[in-house]
């Protein structure tokens, strides 16, 4: 799959701490640990003995020990001692799968196979002016690229958002630009009235928004409010999706927040895309099939929904076979 030469997000970089810890991305179980230097590994939960859960066991200094029998690996996923036979000198065909692991964004970031796309564009992530946040994860039973073409998705503001991001009478939706890029598409001059398009508007706004896909199921927004309209000077947003295609009809759902907001406690920035990404999950997990079709017959279609199309056509093209029809 060509899913498997691309970066994904699989766990809070935090989360991997002295333990050992499960998680896992296309259908594959792994493992994520730290050595002694505090050196992030990614691998396949399945030790090579006898099949057991790696996450299981524990780290013992530079090297995982599985809870089965107590074989121990060491950085390079080589297997170094077996308990059984104290003597024994495993040769080197005796070792877990590695994969390859980084991290970025607060999140471990897994690569199943070799492959030369970077990891998906988050430009805000530099800017010192912009406070991060991580929001999430959330846990939805539908495929990643449908929540990807509802983070696309404009038009249903009004009626799921209605009070929050938009409103029944205000539902129309101007022409905008979409353009295709190597990564995906960007659409802008985006534009939506809107109630409450952030955590500290305080009046109605129609706002301007760009949207770029950065990766198959990757993708960021920004936002423009109308001048003084907000209670924080200058407010400007960014805000990334980053989803974990557990399986082709269940994720995990990251979204980055950069935002110029430095007084507002962590709970209560999260409380708000808490609020909005509840209103969607439903209708996203009620959308029937739940892999996204490619084939733009397969569904109806409008001017409005120029960005999904684009996005359908541009997984078309990259081959995407997970999460798909």
């Amino acid at each position: 799959m060509i899913e498997k030469q691309h970066w994904h997000p699989v766990i809070a970089a935090e989360a991997v701490g002295t333990a050992p810890v499960a998680a896992r991305l296309l259908e594959e179980d792994l493992v994520l640990w730290r050595d002694g230097a505090g050196q992030l590994h990614a691998w396949s939960d399945r030790c090579p003995h006898r099949g057991a859960k790696l996450s299981l066991g524990r780290v013992e200094g530079d090297r995982l020990e599985c809870a089965y029998h107590g074989w121990q690996f060491d950085a390079e996923a080589r297997c170094r001692h077996v308990p059984a036979l104290p003597d024994f000198v495993p040769p080197a065909g005796h070792r877990a799968q590695a994969y390859e692991v980084c991290e970025a964004h607060g999140l471990a970031w897994v690569r199943l196979a070799p492959g030369n796309v970077p990891l998906p564009a988050f430009a805000a992530e530099g800017d010192a002016r912009l406070r991060k946040l991580n929001c999430g994860p959330y846990d939805v039973h539908a495929s990643a690229p449908r929540v990807v073409e509802n983070f696309l998705d404009l038009t249903h503001f009004a009626f799921v958002h209605e009070g929050w991001l938009g409103a029944r009478g205000a539902a129309a939706v101007d022409a905008y630009r979409v353009e295709e890029t190597p990564t995906g598409l960007r659409a802008t001059e985006c534009r939506a009235w809107q109630p409450q398009s952030n955590l500290h508007s305080t009046a109605p706004a129609q706002v301007e928004y760009t949207y770029e896909v950065t990766g198959p199921y990757a993708g960021v927004l920004t936002k423009i409010p109308e001048a003084g309209t907000v209670a924080v000077a200058d407010w400007n947003e960014a805000i990334a999706l980053f989803i974990c295609p557990l399986e082709p009809e269940r994720c995990r759902v990251w979204f980055r927040l950069a935002v110029a907001d430095f007084e507002s406690p962590d709970d209560k920035l999260r409380a708000f895309q808490d609020t909005i990404f509840r209103q969607d999950q439903p209708v996203l997990e009620s959308q029937r099939p739940k892999r996204l079709p490619l084939d733009l017959r397969a569904e109806l279609h409008t001017a409005a929904d120029r960005a999904s199309a684009m996005y359908r056509r541009h997984l078309s093209k990259l081959g995407i076979t997970f999460g798909v029809l």
